[in-house]
């Protein structure tokens, strides 16, 4: 028997819609689909994957597709959770085409078996941003006191921030609905600037949907039961126990949540202090992480978060709890690092406060804190003045020598929340509309490129820039088509560059797996070898879906317009990795050593052959025949 997806296409400028079919088996999920669609029509695509409703535990992850602003290129972004109310439409995707003339709320309601009720409706967006809680909260609190209350059943609202109108790295977020109110657990597809595109190419600021249209999701838990049986011994629930131990709370270090795990765990290989901390000695390094991180910044999540039991998950019912909260604050590893140890933050009331900002906004928080840093030590270089970034006459403290972890820290954050500040006002030279990469060499070729030279990202296209994920290893600094998500190879391991490119496509095509099924990433321990099958035995396609995801995996790979590392600052962190990997971890490898001494020759030539045999393993693994 033949499976068919729906997909509703949405024109925001009349407000047209129409719902089409495509047959599983020539597409699978919301990857292909949003990839076939970004391509034909330049839309916004929205979607849940087949296993959506499930029994399956992590199978409600919400999928944004679409052209980047930021990026350049194809990009993918995710939402736990929120699929599991998108499956009330009865549809497993939305595509939204053209643009509404004024800033627009897109209402998508079902009732049982009826049509889709489908309202763009204008309003003064500006308005709303800048009352009540303001920003993305503001803008959440409209559209649920306006539109919740014509729903049978709690509804979920996607909304963008003031960050989608004056950067090109806006995010998309939302919050689960629960007894009649927002809750405060926000989740959000961030990275890829979709919630820029959303707002600037599709007029939408927000969108609020829901119904009561009942499909027929799978529910049998005996069979689901017997398949892990037959792969791990165990049942289902339990397997997925054990695979999400790390992100519920981790026995061997007192500890839980990305948050948790990676601070305790990172020690010398934390970044600090806009990466300067790559310079330093392993025992400045240490003494950093341990006096401002192990003794202090940690020690609060642990008692405040941890052992109170402060967790929730991301609207779908799920072991893995990773919600780690303190209050209305949520706790992520990369953005409590990059707006924290990264920007001279190591107190948590500190990083809360900019943390918070950069979330009423409406920012990519991970590239909103590799902006901040970078800023930040160009002031305290005294290559910029705060004048010129139409901030305070203030200067941060950016060097552990002498820092008090509270006061200074406190400091560094009114400091970043004022540059965030200029960044949505466009205060003095700040204008990222068009990226903070082209802005940054804007700068430079004005006043030197130790400007240019001191900010991290990998780069795409003309205009491209990805803030990286914050691991100390050269998989995260890849030429991939997609960076700044885990597709890559991201272990602290050296791999010699042509292994690592081929490591890169292979995670490309495991991350694939699971996200072309609206899988969250948390629960890979199973869904990567389980989901094949679990389509083979539902739709008897597992050969045809794994050929898929080889051939979606190469056709977004033949757009890949990577580029080599355009900063010092970058080809010096993967530099010092080398040099650690041997002078720290006593790593003797002859092809370590050889690119060691090849980086100490000429540092410029090394970097670039490294990089291109990056991207010979990238480009000889990922090809269709």
């Amino acid at each position: 028997m033949e499976t068919y997806q729906k997909v509703l296409f949405v024109d925001a400028q009349t407000g047209f819609y129409k719902t089409s079919r495509y047959l599983v088996g020539d597409f699978f999920g919301p990857i292909d689909m949003g990839l076939h669609f970004s391509r034909k029509y330049n839309s916004l695509n929205i979607g849940a994957g087949l296993l959506a409703g499930s029994i399956f535990p992590g199978s409600n992850r919400l999928i944004f597709s679409g052209n980047s602003p930021s990026w350049g290129g194809f990009y993918i972004s995710s939402m736990g959770g929120a699929a599991l109310i998108f499956d009330n439409l009865g549809i497993n995707m939305l595509s939204i085409v053209n643009k509404s003339q004024m800033p627009s709320i897109l209402y998508l309601n079902r009732i049982g078996g009826e049509e889709i009720e489908v309202k763009i409706v204008p309003i003064n967006l500006q308005k709303i941003w800048n009352e009540g809680r303001r920003g993305i909260y503001s803008l959440m609190d409209y559209v649920f006191q306006n539109f919740a209350y014509s729903y049978q059943t709690e509804p979920r609202i996607l909304v963008v921030g003031p960050a989608a109108e004056s950067t090109d790295f806006g995010a998309i977020v939302s919050v689960p609905i629960a007894d009649g109110k927002l809750t405060s657990v926000d989740t959000w597809a961030g990275r890829g600037g979709l919630g820029t595109k959303l707002l600037k190419e599709h007029g939408i600021c927000a969108i609020i949907y829901g119904g009561t249209f009942i499909d027929q999701d799978f529910r049998d838990r005996k069979v689901a039961d017997q398949w892990f049986i037959n792969k791990y011994q165990k049942k289902l629930a339990a397997k997925d126990l054990e695979a999400t131990a790390k992100y519920r709370f981790e026995p061997n270090f007192q500890t839980g949540g990305t948050l948790g795990v990676n601070f305790a765990t990172l020690s010398g290989s934390m970044f600090s202090f806009n990466y300067l901390s790559i310079y330093m000695t392993e025992d400045e390094r240490i003494d950093i992480h341990k006096k401002f991180v192990t003794d202090h910044y940690l020690k609060q999540f642990n008692e405040e978060t941890i052992k109170t039991k402060q967790q929730k998950n991301c609207g779908e019912p799920c072991v893995a709890v990773c919600k780690k909260m303190n209050g209305e604050y949520k706790k992520d590893y990369e953005p409590y690092q990059t707006m924290g140890p990264l920007s001279g933050i190591f107190d948590q009331r500190a990083a809360e406060a900019l943390n918070y900002e950069a979330s009423v906004y409406g920012f990519d928080a991970i590239s909103a804190g590799g902006v901040i840093s970078w800023l930040m030590e160009c002031i305290h270089t005294k290559l910029l003045t705060p004048q010129e970034l139409g901030i305070e006459d203030q200067y941060p403290v950016f060097s552990p020598k002498n820092f008090n972890v509270v006061s200074d820290s406190m400091h560094n954050a009114k400091i970043g929340i004022n540059i965030l500040r200029s960044i949505i006002e466009k205060r003095g030279i700040i204008n990222l509309e068009e990226g903070a990469r082209k802005f940054a060499r804007q700068i430079s070729r004005v006043k030197g490129k130790k400007i240019l030279d001191s900010f991290v990202y990998t780069a795409f296209a003309r205009k491209g820039w990805m803030v990286p994920n914050q691991y100390w290893t050269p998989g995260a600094f890849s030429p991939m088509a997609i960076m700044g998500k885990y597709y890559m190879h991201y272990g602290n391991d050296f791999v010699p560059p042509r292994e690592l490119g081929r490591k890169n496509a292979k995670r490309f095509n495991a991350e694939l797996i699971i996200d072309n099924l609206g899988t969250c990433r948390f629960h890979r321990g199973w869904a990567e070898e389980m989901i094949p099958e679990i389509v083979g035995s539902l739709y008897g396609l597992k050969n045809q879906y794994l050929k898929n995801i080889a051939l979606t995996a190469t056709r977004i790979n033949c757009r890949n317009s990577s580029l080599f590392w355009e900063t010092e600052r970058t080809i010096d962190i993967v530099h010092t990795f080398l040099k650690r990997k041997h002078d720290i971890e006593k790593n003797n490898s002859p092809e370590l050593l050889k690119w060691i001494d090849l980086f100490e020759k000429d540092k410029m030539e090394a970097a670039l052959s490294f990089w291109y045999e990056v991207h010979k393993g990238i480009l000889e693994s990922l090809k269709e025949f």
